[in-house]
Protein backbone atom coordinates (compact mmCIF):
# COMPACT_ATOMS: atom_id res chain seq x y z
CA UNK A 1 0.00 0.00 0.00
CA UNK A 2 3.49 2.34 0.21
CA UNK A 3 2.26 4.31 3.66
CA UNK A 4 3.52 7.29 4.35
CA UNK A 5 3.00 9.29 7.51
CA UNK A 6 1.13 12.28 7.36
CA UNK A 7 -1.76 11.00 4.66
CA UNK A 8 -5.05 9.31 5.00
CA UNK A 9 -6.03 5.57 4.83
CA UNK A 10 -8.98 3.82 5.02
CA UNK A 11 -9.33 -0.08 6.29
CA UNK A 12 -12.90 -0.72 4.42
CA UNK A 13 -13.27 -4.31 6.58
CA UNK A 14 -11.66 -4.20 9.80
CA UNK A 15 -13.01 -7.33 10.88
CA UNK A 16 -10.60 -8.31 14.18
CA UNK A 17 -8.06 -5.01 13.26
CA UNK A 18 -4.97 -7.14 12.29
CA UNK A 19 -4.79 -4.82 9.12
CA UNK A 20 -6.13 -1.56 10.95
CA UNK A 21 -3.51 -2.19 13.44
CA UNK A 22 -0.66 -2.79 11.14
CA UNK A 23 -1.55 0.34 9.16
CA UNK A 24 -1.22 2.52 12.10
CA UNK A 25 2.40 1.20 13.22
CA UNK A 26 3.42 2.29 9.57
CA UNK A 27 1.84 5.44 9.46
CA UNK A 28 3.07 6.46 12.78
CA UNK A 29 1.64 9.07 14.97
CA UNK A 30 0.39 11.74 12.18
CA UNK A 31 -2.14 11.00 9.52
CA UNK A 32 -6.12 9.88 9.94
CA UNK A 33 -7.36 6.62 9.91
CA UNK A 34 -10.65 5.40 8.79
CA UNK A 35 -11.68 1.89 10.17
CA UNK A 36 -15.02 0.65 8.45
CA UNK A 37 -17.04 -2.68 9.38
CA UNK A 38 -20.97 -3.63 8.55
CA UNK A 39 -20.27 -5.68 11.40
CA UNK A 40 -20.71 -3.70 14.51
CA UNK A 41 -20.12 -6.07 17.42
CA UNK A 42 -16.16 -6.69 15.53
CA UNK A 43 -16.16 -2.94 15.20
CA UNK A 44 -16.95 -2.48 18.60
CA UNK A 45 -14.17 -4.77 20.02
CA UNK A 46 -11.69 -3.17 17.85
CA UNK A 47 -12.54 0.28 18.80
CA UNK A 48 -12.18 -1.00 22.60
CA UNK A 49 -8.74 -2.39 21.98
CA UNK A 50 -7.16 0.53 19.74
CA UNK A 51 -9.48 2.88 20.77
CA UNK A 52 -6.86 6.10 19.62
CA UNK A 53 -5.69 4.35 16.34
CA UNK A 54 -8.67 4.96 13.90
CA UNK A 55 -12.07 7.02 13.17
CA UNK A 56 -14.64 3.99 13.51
CA UNK A 57 -17.87 3.85 11.37
CA UNK A 58 -20.63 1.29 11.24
CA UNK A 59 -21.17 0.63 7.75
CA UNK A 60 -21.60 -1.43 4.91
CA UNK A 61 -18.31 -0.69 2.79
CA UNK A 62 -19.74 -0.01 -0.63
CA UNK A 63 -21.01 3.12 0.93
CA UNK A 64 -17.80 4.03 1.31
CA UNK A 65 -17.94 8.20 -0.18
CA UNK A 66 -21.19 8.23 2.29
CA UNK A 67 -19.34 7.07 5.11
CA UNK A 68 -16.11 9.20 4.65
CA UNK A 69 -18.17 12.17 3.80
CA UNK A 70 -19.94 12.21 7.06
CA UNK A 71 -16.74 12.42 8.81
CA UNK A 72 -15.24 15.04 6.34
CA UNK A 73 -13.63 13.24 4.31
CA UNK A 74 -14.05 13.85 0.45
CA UNK A 75 -10.80 12.34 -1.11
CA UNK A 76 -8.44 10.08 0.37
CA UNK A 77 -4.88 10.33 -0.51
CA UNK A 78 -2.86 7.67 1.27
CA UNK A 79 -4.62 4.04 -0.02
CA UNK A 80 -7.87 1.85 0.61
CA UNK A 81 -7.69 -1.72 1.80
CA UNK A 82 -10.83 -4.36 1.25
CA UNK A 83 -9.98 -7.70 2.87
CA UNK A 84 -13.03 -9.69 1.22
CA UNK A 85 -15.44 -12.10 2.73
CA UNK A 86 -16.15 -13.56 6.10
CA UNK A 87 -13.67 -13.02 8.68
CA UNK A 88 -11.39 -15.61 10.80
CA UNK A 89 -13.69 -14.37 13.98
CA UNK A 90 -17.05 -14.93 12.22
CA UNK A 91 -16.23 -18.10 11.13
CA UNK A 92 -14.87 -19.25 14.33
CA UNK A 93 -17.93 -18.25 16.54
CA UNK A 94 -20.84 -21.05 15.78
CA UNK A 95 -23.69 -18.25 16.86
CA UNK A 96 -22.88 -16.22 13.69
CA UNK A 97 -23.58 -19.74 11.35
CA UNK A 98 -20.74 -19.07 8.93
CA UNK A 99 -19.11 -22.78 9.32
CA UNK A 100 -20.43 -26.13 9.20
CA UNK A 101 -17.19 -27.09 11.58
CA UNK A 102 -19.16 -25.95 14.56
CA UNK A 103 -23.00 -26.85 14.94
CA UNK A 104 -24.53 -23.10 15.08
CA UNK A 105 -27.88 -21.25 14.43
CA UNK A 106 -28.29 -20.89 10.07
CA UNK A 107 -27.62 -16.94 10.29
CA UNK A 108 -24.50 -15.54 8.12
CA UNK A 109 -25.71 -12.57 8.55
CA UNK A 110 -22.26 -9.70 8.95
CA UNK A 111 -24.84 -7.16 9.94
CA UNK A 112 -27.31 -8.41 12.00
CA UNK A 113 -29.34 -5.45 11.64
CA UNK A 114 -30.40 -6.91 8.10
CA UNK A 115 -33.38 -9.00 8.23
CA UNK A 116 -32.53 -11.48 5.67
CA UNK A 117 -30.46 -14.58 7.18
CA UNK A 118 -29.72 -18.01 5.32
CA UNK A 119 -32.17 -19.84 7.71
CA UNK A 120 -34.91 -17.08 5.23
CA UNK A 121 -33.15 -18.75 1.88
CA UNK A 122 -33.51 -22.11 3.24
CA UNK A 123 -36.64 -22.85 4.52
CA UNK A 124 -38.55 -19.84 2.53
CA UNK A 125 -37.13 -19.84 -0.99
CA UNK A 126 -38.46 -21.89 -3.49
CA UNK A 127 -36.04 -24.96 -5.14
CA UNK A 128 -35.48 -23.41 -8.13
CA UNK A 129 -33.93 -20.33 -6.51
CA UNK A 130 -31.78 -21.93 -4.07
CA UNK A 131 -30.72 -24.29 -6.76
CA UNK A 132 -29.87 -20.85 -9.02
CA UNK A 133 -28.37 -19.61 -5.80
CA UNK A 134 -25.96 -22.15 -5.24
CA UNK A 135 -24.90 -22.95 -8.63
CA UNK A 136 -24.34 -19.05 -9.38
CA UNK A 137 -22.46 -18.35 -6.10
CA UNK A 138 -20.81 -21.64 -5.43
CA UNK A 139 -20.34 -22.57 -8.63
CA UNK A 140 -21.57 -26.00 -7.45
CA UNK A 141 -22.64 -28.37 -10.49
CA UNK A 142 -24.88 -30.49 -8.15
CA UNK A 143 -26.94 -27.44 -7.02
CA UNK A 144 -30.19 -29.25 -8.31
CA UNK A 145 -30.20 -31.91 -6.76
CA UNK A 146 -28.77 -30.18 -3.37
CA UNK A 147 -31.58 -27.64 -3.77
CA UNK A 148 -34.35 -30.65 -4.06
CA UNK A 149 -33.08 -32.23 -1.19
CA UNK A 150 -32.99 -29.10 1.05
CA UNK A 151 -36.84 -28.48 0.16
CA UNK A 152 -37.20 -31.96 1.16
CA UNK A 153 -36.10 -31.94 4.71
CA UNK A 154 -37.54 -28.73 5.34
CA UNK A 155 -37.77 -27.31 8.21
CA UNK A 156 -33.36 -26.91 8.44
CA UNK A 157 -32.47 -24.79 11.67
CA UNK A 158 -28.76 -25.38 12.13
CA UNK A 159 -25.78 -25.29 10.29
CA UNK A 160 -25.00 -29.22 11.35
CA UNK A 161 -27.69 -30.00 9.64
CA UNK A 162 -27.76 -28.12 6.57
CA UNK A 163 -24.09 -29.53 5.99
CA UNK A 164 -25.10 -32.92 6.67
CA UNK A 165 -28.01 -32.57 4.27
CA UNK A 166 -25.44 -31.18 1.92
CA UNK A 167 -23.01 -34.24 2.21
CA UNK A 168 -25.32 -36.73 1.89
CA UNK A 169 -26.57 -35.16 -1.85
CA UNK A 170 -22.84 -35.01 -3.13
CA UNK A 171 -22.15 -38.78 -2.02
CA UNK A 172 -24.97 -39.57 -3.11
CA UNK A 173 -24.53 -38.37 -6.97
CA UNK A 174 -21.01 -39.45 -6.42
CA UNK A 175 -22.12 -42.86 -6.00
CA UNK A 176 -24.61 -42.93 -8.84
CA UNK A 177 -21.98 -42.05 -11.17
CA UNK A 178 -19.85 -44.52 -10.48
CA UNK A 179 -17.24 -42.28 -8.65
CA UNK A 180 -13.75 -44.13 -8.83
CA UNK A 181 -11.19 -42.68 -5.81
CA UNK A 182 -8.53 -43.84 -8.32
CA UNK A 183 -10.01 -41.57 -11.22
CA UNK A 184 -8.17 -38.23 -11.97
CA UNK A 185 -9.53 -35.15 -10.10
CA UNK A 186 -10.23 -32.00 -12.07
CA UNK A 187 -9.23 -28.80 -9.99
CA UNK A 188 -12.92 -28.49 -9.38
CA UNK A 189 -13.02 -31.60 -7.81
CA UNK A 190 -9.80 -31.12 -5.54
CA UNK A 191 -11.33 -27.65 -4.32
CA UNK A 192 -14.37 -29.63 -2.95
CA UNK A 193 -12.20 -32.23 -1.01
CA UNK A 194 -11.87 -29.81 1.81
CA UNK A 195 -15.62 -30.40 2.72
CA UNK A 196 -18.72 -31.48 0.41
CA UNK A 197 -20.66 -28.26 2.12
CA UNK A 198 -18.12 -25.05 1.08
CA UNK A 199 -19.40 -24.40 -2.20
CA UNK A 200 -22.72 -24.37 -0.92
CA UNK A 201 -22.36 -22.78 2.14
CA UNK A 202 -20.21 -19.88 0.05
CA UNK A 203 -23.15 -19.30 -1.86
CA UNK A 204 -25.75 -18.83 0.72
CA UNK A 205 -23.35 -16.74 2.59
CA UNK A 206 -23.02 -14.59 -0.60
CA UNK A 207 -26.74 -14.13 -1.20
CA UNK A 208 -27.14 -13.09 2.27
CA UNK A 209 -25.20 -10.57 2.61
CA UNK A 210 -25.06 -9.55 -1.28
CA UNK A 211 -21.29 -9.72 -1.22
CA UNK A 212 -21.01 -9.47 -5.11
CA UNK A 213 -23.00 -6.04 -6.02
CA UNK A 214 -21.23 -4.54 -2.53
CA UNK A 215 -18.15 -5.21 -4.23
CA UNK A 216 -18.60 -4.00 -7.32
CA UNK A 217 -20.09 -0.84 -6.09
CA UNK A 218 -17.29 -0.65 -3.59
CA UNK A 219 -14.72 -0.43 -6.39
CA UNK A 220 -16.28 1.98 -8.25
CA UNK A 221 -16.84 4.38 -5.52
CA UNK A 222 -13.02 3.99 -4.40
CA UNK A 223 -11.54 4.04 -7.66
CA UNK A 224 -13.33 8.01 -7.56
CA UNK A 225 -12.78 8.87 -4.09
CA UNK A 226 -8.88 8.30 -4.24
CA UNK A 227 -6.30 11.05 -4.91
CA UNK A 228 -3.26 10.82 -7.42
CA UNK A 229 -0.96 8.37 -6.05
CA UNK A 230 -3.51 6.89 -3.70
CA UNK A 231 -3.53 2.73 -3.66
CA UNK A 232 -6.41 0.46 -3.59
CA UNK A 233 -5.53 -2.78 -2.50
CA UNK A 234 -7.68 -5.77 -2.82
CA UNK A 235 -7.36 -9.07 -1.35
CA UNK A 236 -10.01 -11.50 -2.34
CA UNK A 237 -10.73 -15.50 -1.53
CA UNK A 238 -12.41 -17.05 -4.57
CA UNK A 239 -12.60 -16.81 -8.05
CA UNK A 240 -15.84 -15.10 -8.12
CA UNK A 241 -14.52 -11.86 -6.12
CA UNK A 242 -11.00 -12.04 -7.58
CA UNK A 243 -12.82 -11.84 -11.21
CA UNK A 244 -15.11 -9.01 -10.22
CA UNK A 245 -11.80 -6.86 -8.93
CA UNK A 246 -9.35 -8.39 -11.72
CA UNK A 247 -11.96 -7.29 -14.62
CA UNK A 248 -12.86 -3.36 -12.56
CA UNK A 249 -8.94 -2.61 -11.89
CA UNK A 250 -8.54 -3.64 -15.73
CA UNK A 251 -11.14 -1.32 -16.83
CA UNK A 252 -9.72 1.67 -14.95
CA UNK A 253 -6.59 1.14 -16.38
CA UNK A 254 -7.82 1.45 -19.75
CA UNK A 255 -7.75 4.84 -21.92
CA UNK A 256 -9.70 4.85 -24.80
CA UNK A 257 -12.44 2.95 -25.83
CA UNK A 258 -12.73 4.46 -29.07
CA UNK A 259 -13.09 1.97 -32.37
CA UNK A 260 -9.21 0.77 -32.97
CA UNK A 261 -9.82 2.31 -36.79
CA UNK A 262 -11.07 5.47 -35.74
CA UNK A 263 -8.28 8.14 -36.43
CA UNK A 264 -8.86 10.52 -33.80
CA UNK A 265 -10.08 10.11 -29.84
CA UNK A 266 -13.22 11.44 -29.40
CA UNK A 267 -14.32 9.48 -26.25
CA UNK A 268 -12.09 11.09 -23.88
CA UNK A 269 -11.36 8.47 -21.75
CA UNK A 270 -8.37 8.52 -20.03
CA UNK A 271 -6.58 5.58 -17.97
CA UNK A 272 -7.51 6.73 -14.30
CA UNK A 273 -5.46 3.30 -12.67
CA UNK A 274 -1.94 1.65 -12.89
CA UNK A 275 -2.22 -1.79 -11.73
CA UNK A 276 0.61 -2.46 -9.14
CA UNK A 277 0.23 -6.76 -9.45
CA UNK A 278 0.52 -8.29 -13.05
CA UNK A 279 -0.21 -11.26 -11.05
CA UNK A 280 -2.42 -11.50 -8.04
CA UNK A 281 -0.10 -11.40 -4.83
CA UNK A 282 -0.79 -14.72 -2.98
CA UNK A 283 0.53 -15.99 0.41
CA UNK A 284 3.85 -18.06 0.72
CA UNK A 285 4.18 -21.44 1.55
CA UNK A 286 5.52 -20.48 4.81
CA UNK A 287 2.21 -18.11 5.35
CA UNK A 288 0.08 -20.60 4.63
CA UNK A 289 1.34 -23.24 6.91
CA UNK A 290 0.90 -20.18 9.91
CA UNK A 291 -2.57 -19.70 8.49
CA UNK A 292 -4.10 -22.19 6.24
CA UNK A 293 -6.53 -19.50 5.70
CA UNK A 294 -4.13 -17.44 3.80
CA UNK A 295 -4.32 -20.82 1.00
CA UNK A 296 -6.80 -19.06 -0.76
CA UNK A 297 -6.06 -15.18 -0.57
CA UNK A 298 -4.99 -12.99 -3.63
CA UNK A 299 -4.21 -9.87 -3.23
CA UNK A 300 -4.63 -6.91 -5.91
CA UNK A 301 -3.46 -3.14 -6.06
CA UNK A 302 -4.34 -0.39 -8.15
CA UNK A 303 -2.43 3.12 -7.78
CA UNK A 304 -4.61 6.17 -9.41
CA UNK A 305 -3.08 8.47 -11.91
Amino acid sequence: MNIRPGLTYVDATVGAGGHLEAIRKKMGTTGRLVGIDKDKASLDKVAVRLPDAASYVHGDYSDIADHLQSIGIGTVDGGILADLGVSSMQLDNPERGFSFLKDGPLDMRMDHTQKLSAATIVNEYAEREIADIIYKYGEERLSRQIARRIVSKRPIHTTGELAEIVAGCIYTARGTRGHNKNRSKSKSDRLDDSHPATRTFQALRIAVNTELASLEKFLHESVKILAPGARLAVISFHSLEDRIVKQILKLYQKGCVCPPRQPVCTCGKHPELLIMTSKPVTASEKEVLANIRSRSAKLRVGEKV
